[in-house]
């Protein structure tokens, strides 16, 4: 029996979105809690699964913040450790007219990449299900061996892995370096989520489908997920390729969390079903349910706190 159904290493980090602007006419910024891994985790917890978090913050104000915000939501912490030198990761979010996103990070360094193999907690990372990783975390050497310890722990344990690139381009020394990381992250997957832009960026090719079918033949990962934003999203297995469109809602204010609650409700369905080949009709069930609980999130600020319940997510749909 595992303790975990889902662990997720990674960032953790406040984000600071946009939120009115002040009587003197200056942009105010609300200090929300963030980090792709975890708000994945935070969708699973709401849909009832246990899972427990491995990362690292700062012992400052915003660590504590960022602690208390992960018990809230009913994620573990036992992997989680404070670094007494370097401050809490930060990042503030831009979002446009159309919709598109600006990142700005603070993290030179930030307490999230200071993650070494001496701070992983070896019992919580072998008893999990499902160990899911990104690539912020292998950004920088240290972190970088830390993740791939994990990655060998939750391998040696026969967790199922999951894999986001959540690519951050603006953080990398160089594209090729981004590369080799996602290429390590891809060669160690059995579940990939992935976007429409990193899936043309990696491969270099246009076409999603043929994108997708040169990342099965060259990696042979079972269940690919690929994430389309106002187009909706795609399941690629050995057998199978099913799409199903978006619901395009009118309150969407922004989309930061969007892919992480996809990604969290295609990692509850895996473990809700079991891992197998699954049929046309259950990737399109999993596609349909993930696509409607990413639509939801674009309704709100903040994803990791405000993440919708399976009877919402239904009636919704």
């Amino acid at each position: 029996m595992k303790s975990y159904d889902a662990v997720a290493l990674g960032e953790l980090l406040i984000d600071f979105t946009g939120n009115g602007v002040s009587g003197q006419g200056n942009p105010l910024m609300e200090a929300n809690p963030g980090g792709a891994p975890c708000n994945v985790l935070s969708m699973l917890s709401r849909l009832g699964h246990k899972t427990a978090f491995v990362g690292k913050v700062g012992k400052d104000g915003f660590g504590k913040q960022l602690r208390d915000a992960l018990c809230e939501v009913g994620i573990d912490t036992a992997g989680l450790v404070e670094d007494e030198h370097v401050h809490t990761t930060l990042a503030f979010v831009h979002t446009g007219k159309d919709g598109d996103r600006e990142f700005s990070f603070y993290r030179n360094p930030g307490a999230d990449m200071m993650l070494g193999e001496e701070d992983l907690r070896e019992d919580v990372i072998r008893g999990c299900r499902i160990f899911h990783f990104g690539t912020l975390s292998m950004t920088h050497e240290g972190c970088r061996r830390a993740t791939q310890k994990a990655v060998e722990m939750a391998e040696e344990a026969g967790a199922l892995l999951s894999f986001d690139p959540n690519l951050r381009e603006a953080l990398w020394d160089s594209q090729e370096d981004a590369r080799q990381q996602v290429n390590y992250g891809l060669k160690h997957c059995r579940i990939l989520k992935i976007s429409d832009n990193e899936i043309q960026w990696f491969t270099g090719i246009k076409d999603f489908d043929e994108g997708a079918k040169f990342i099965q033949e060259t990696y042979g990962i079972p269940l690919i997920l690929l994430s389309l934003g106002r187009e909706g999203s795609r399941a690629y297995t050995a057998a199978h390729q099913v799409e199903v469109p978006a619901f395009i809602q009118e309150k969407t204010i922004e989309t930061t969390g969007a892919g992480d609650t996809f990604g969290g409700c295609i990692l509850h369905y895996v473990l809700s079903h079991g891992w197998h080949e699954y049929t046309q009709k259950e990737l399109r069930e999993m596609l349909l349910f993930a696509n409607a609980a990413a639509s939801i999130i674009t309704t709100r600020k903040g994803a990791l706190r405000v993440m919708p319940g399976r009877e919402e997510i239904e009636r919704f749909i």
